[in-house]
């Protein structure tokens, strides 16, 4: 049982949170701490969380769970501001998607509260933010991958696994920049490519028809692209190292692409294909 959680930034990811505990009823009080005045009022009219604060020593001095749910960039001075109000038995956690990096600007702001500090990622979202995005089963049979590191107890670790369970989700553990590099695939990747191809058909001449005509199978592939842009800016910045290996990957396989189509190479062509689809009927199941 959590007795006092307390959320830094209340949208998606830190809201789902904070709904899916109170489904639960594995949380006594939410605390939501914030800049935006707005949004922490809403968060409470919609009962994700209990009470606001912008102040963060009101907010997280009587807390035993601290959730810090924003962008990557924020997250050295939301450490900062923690440290000092973080009482021995708290433990400290994130939803961060670039994880090495994470670990770095919390080292270095948390200090010797480092121990403390959990690092995790669920592996869930939606294009949507703010507070009235969240919903209580966003990480229903999702996937959260936490990343510990030295300092961390065991007992700890436990605490921050069973609270993602609570949530309906499935947790894994991971080395940091392992697993930068498997999201850097399968997550950061396709949000780039998403972003790319809706910004290179906004720029052509018949935007209006084409946008006019795209079929179900491009609104799948772009919705992504409506994710927060600042999140993603961040993402990028964060984990550059992995995420351009896997751009030079794909660079590689788009150019044996069109060289099969320049060549009206019909065989290559099939077992790119095949092999692509194989490979998602097998895994993607």
């Amino acid at each position: 049982m959590i007795n006092h959680l307390c959320v830094i930034g209340v949208g998606l990811i830190g809201g789902s949170l904070a709904l899916a505990l109170k489904k639960s009823a594995c949380v006594k009080q939410v605390t939501g701490l914030g800049r935006s005045i707005e949004n922490l009022q809403k968060a409470k009219e919609l009962g994700i969380i209990d009470q606001y604060e912008t102040d963060y020593a009101k907010a997280i001095s009587q807390a035993d769970m601290v959730f810090v749910a924003v962008p990557v960039s924020a997250m050295a001075d939301v450490f900062k501001k923690i440290q000092p109000c973080l009482n021995k038995q708290a433990i400290v956690t994130d939803g961060g998607s670039a994880k090495q990096a994470v670990i770095d600007v919390a080292t270095e702001a948390l200090g010797t509260k480092i121990n403390q500090f959990i690092p995790g990622h669920p592996i869930a979202g939606t294009e949507q933010s703010g507070a009235e995005a969240a919903f209580g089963s966003l990480y229903t049979d999702r996937r959260v991958i936490l990343t510990p590191i030295k300092e961390n107890s065991v007992e700890d670790i436990k605490k921050v696994r069973d609270m993602w369970k609570k949530t309906g989700a499935e947790v894994d553990e991971m080395e940091a920049h392992h697993h930068d590099l498997v999201l850097a695939g399968t997550s950061h990747l396709p949000h780039v490519l998403a972003f790319a191809l809706v910004d290179c058909l906004n720029n052509v001449d018949d935007v209006d028809e084409i946008f006019k005509y795209a079929a179900g199978g491009f609104r799948d592939f772009t919705r992504i692209a409506s994710s927060d842009p600042v999140m993603w800016r961040d993402i990028c910045v964060n984990n550059s190292e992995a995420i351009l290996a896997m751009m030079q990957n794909y660079q590689q396989e788009i150019d044996n692409l069109k060289k099969a189509i320049e060549n009206s190479n019909s065989d290559e062509l099939l077992e790119i294909f095949s092999n692509a689809k194989k490979a998602r009927d097998t895994f993607c199941m």
